[in-house]
């Protein structure tokens, strides 16, 4: 007791003496009573709490996941018991997205800043991911969403599946991805590298997260809708993705063959909005009848000058 009353006190002189002042110890006699050690070690303890609060801030997203551990999903803002996201309607909506034109010759990205991401694609260029196109110039990576027109008042429960984002070959794994309200964002790191995931929403709250080597998985959620928004990579300034943050299900992205497909919808007319990270936006209303599938498609293109 008596040692451990010294060192404490010590830690506590310390504290004060690097921070200006704010708490005041005198020096404690190792002989006096019992009574005056004790309430030098519980001085101590708050000393020691106070200075481990005033370490390094945490960002606003405060769950701080075990290194290396498998981190449980996030809990679903839905009811216990209740049932994933399941559209009720039996209409739909399908399209094929195109790019018109010749398009632009892009960049390979670079990576040589970082060697280990260069040894990851055996020294080859990265494909640029901002204009994906297949067979017939249909584009990939393209969200597609119903902006308008759904029953009001009407909710749907978060799915318990969650959406996953991977950190692979030192980029991000989807590209463009959408989720609910309250869904488990699931982020893995399995280059085994640092990384970092730093979203840049204007609505919900803004995280930025280390990943190094050993910390493989992250959580965590969004609790308000948002039309996509930009991820990035402070490690690895070509790491980039997109994310929507949708109250219902009715969204799609398209891969390399263009297409998307709403279903689940009831009778009605919608409004349906396609967006690309750098050509923008596209809207069409379109109307369904009971169980019927209508088609609308989208062609972008290279904005003239």
């Amino acid at each position: 007791m008596r040692g451990l009353g010294k060192r404490l006190w010590l830690v506590a002189w310390r504290h004060r003496s690097s921070s200006g002042g704010g708490l005041s110890f005198a020096p404690v006699d190792a002989g006096k009573s019992l009574m005056r050690r004790a309430l030098v070690l519980g001085l101590g303890l708050l000393v020691i709490g106070y200075a481990a609060g005033c370490g390094e801030s945490q960002p606003a997203d405060t769950a701080q996941p075990t290194p290396g551990a498998e981190t449980a999903p996030a809990a679903s803002t839905a009811p216990a018991g209740a049932q994933q996201a399941q559209p009720s309607g039996g209409s739909s909506i399908t399209g094929t997205v195109t790019f018109a034109g010749k398009a632009p010759a892009l960049p390979a990205l670079t990576m040589e800043a970082d060697p280990a991401c260069v040894k990851m694609h055996s020294g080859k260029p990265a494909p640029n991911e901002m204009l994906v196109l297949g067979s017939g110039n249909t584009m990939g990576n393209i969200m597609v969403w119903v902006s308008d027109g759904l029953p009001a008042g009407k909710t749907w429960p978060a799915p318990e599946t969650p959406v996953v984002l991977d950190q692979k070959g030192c980029t991000y794994e989807p590209h463009v991805m959408g989720i609910m309200v309250g869904q488990s964002y699931r982020i893995l790191n399995s280059d085994g590298i640092l990384h970092n995931i730093h979203t840049l929403p204007k609505i919900n709250r803004s995280f930025n997260r280390a990943m190094p080597a050993t910390l493989k998985e992250t959580t965590t959620t969004f609790d308000k809708p948002e039309n996509v928004f930009q991820i990035k990579c402070d490690v690895h300034p070509w790491m980039s993705a997109y994310i929507g943050v949708f109250t219902h299900p009715f969204y799609s992205v398209t891969g390399t063959d263009g297409k998307f497909a709403i279903s689940g919808l009831e009778a009605g007319t919608y409004e349906i909005t396609a967006w690309h990270e750098r050509l923008g936006t596209q809207t069409a209303s379109i109307t369904v009848a009971d169980k019927e599938t209508k088609t609308q498609d989208f062609t972008f293109a290279t904005p003239t000058r």
